[in-house]
């Protein structure tokens, strides 16, 4: 077995391992793609986050007594919209898987080329991706259950609200409340099965064309045989992003908020100037801000990669050491061992 199986001296080793990766020998359009790359399959591809926006009328709209009541136009463009939502965010979800399999085959071959990684290990990603759609949608029906005893009382609380157009906070809370530990279970059950999914199995995906059956008896029995061990791991995946951004966050605050104090500024002052102005004026004002805005966001995009790159490759460095000290297979791949001492070769001490 590898020589950091003991013990977790996985994170300094992740350092080591990222410092080398990104910055040994350094170049800026090389550093820049891995760390978009990083970003997305640790950061956006890992956490698909939805908003919802409450829209408050004045009560002189049409009040939904019913699910019966929603116009069949209605219907049919939410169910065309949800469809088309589906497929992009399916679509969206196998080129992320890919890219995961082309990062992994980064980091294990010590490589900078994404391309390879991206071909070599398309069937293993195809497969990989529909196993993980079958895990989302176990999870999706396991939340509708849960969910299911409180449907009743949100449509409720939203007829109620549609005809007196007051919200009822009471009936609200009894609602949420309840809901909230429900929640976090649900949160922490979707955490581990990422962990589960991305740090143990899919290495198995990778490097043995394994099957999710295959891939899961081997990750299963490893947990057995080390619960504390994966215990502290699944904390320390938590902990570790958290202290690195806070870290950074400390040390770049205040150069940060100056240069974004100093965009804004200009933005303020162009916009000033050019707020009365009528024709050709007025066109030009429009096109200096979106100028500005461009490259405000151009910097900000740049910062991201530049901070959250590095972040994201030692996350993942971490998860490949520590599972590589209790698969061989991954661990010879990240710290091979020394070729065998050929018979009669004198040693030197």
């Amino acid at each position: 077995m590898c020589r950091f199986r003991k013990g977790f001296p996985c994170v300094s080793l992740a350092i080591q391992r990222t410092r080398d990766f990104l910055f040994r020998p350094f170049s800026w359009g090389t550093y820049l793609k891995l760390g978009l790359v990083a970003i997305v399959t640790e950061g956006v591809g890992s956490h698909f986050q939805s908003s919802t926006h409450n829209d408050h009328s004045s009560g002189s709209g049409p009040v939904i007594q019913s699910l019966h009541d929603l116009p069949a136009l209605w219907v049919a463009e939410g169910v065309a919209a949800v469809l088309l939502l589906i497929v992009i965010s399916l679509w969206l979800a196998y080129l992320i898987t890919r890219l995961r399999f082309a990062f992994f085959h980064c980091l294990t071959r010590n490589t900078r080329e994404i391309r390879p990684g991206w071909h070599l290990y398309r069937p293993q990603a195809s497969r990989f991706f529909w196993m993980n759609v079958a895990v989302g949608l176990c999870f999706v029906l396991l939340v509708a259950v849960v969910a299911a005893p409180f449907a009743a009382g949100f449509w409720q609380l939203f007829q109620q609200t549609q005809q007196s157009g007051h919200l009822n906070v009471w009936l609200l809370l009894s609602l949420v409340l309840p809901l909230i530990p429900i929640l976090l279970l649900l949160a922490l059950a979707a955490f581990l099965a990422d962990v589960i999914l991305r740090d143990c199995m899919m290495p198995h995906y990778a490097l043995e064309n394994a099957t999710a059956g295959q891939a899961w008896s081997q990750v299963r029995a490893r947990i057995q045989a080390e619960k504390r061990q994966f215990i502290v791991y699944a904390l320390l995946r938590v902990a570790l992003p958290i202290v690195a951004m806070a870290g950074v966050f400390m040390v770049l605050f205040v150069p940060g908020l100056a240069v974004a104090g100093a965009f804004a500024g200009i933005l303020y002052g162009i916009h000033s100037t050019f707020a009365d102005a009528t024709g050709a004026a007025a066109v030009v004002g429009v096109l200096i801000q979106v100028f500005f805005g461009v490259v405000a966001f151009f910097f900000f995009a740049l910062f991201s990669i530049c901070v959250g790159g590095p972040v994201s490759t030692g996350i993942r460095e971490f998860a490949l050491i520590f599972y590589g000290g209790r698969y061989q297979t991954l661990g010879d791949m990240l710290y091979p061992p020394p070729p065998p001492a050929i018979e009669g070769t004198p040693h030197t001490s």
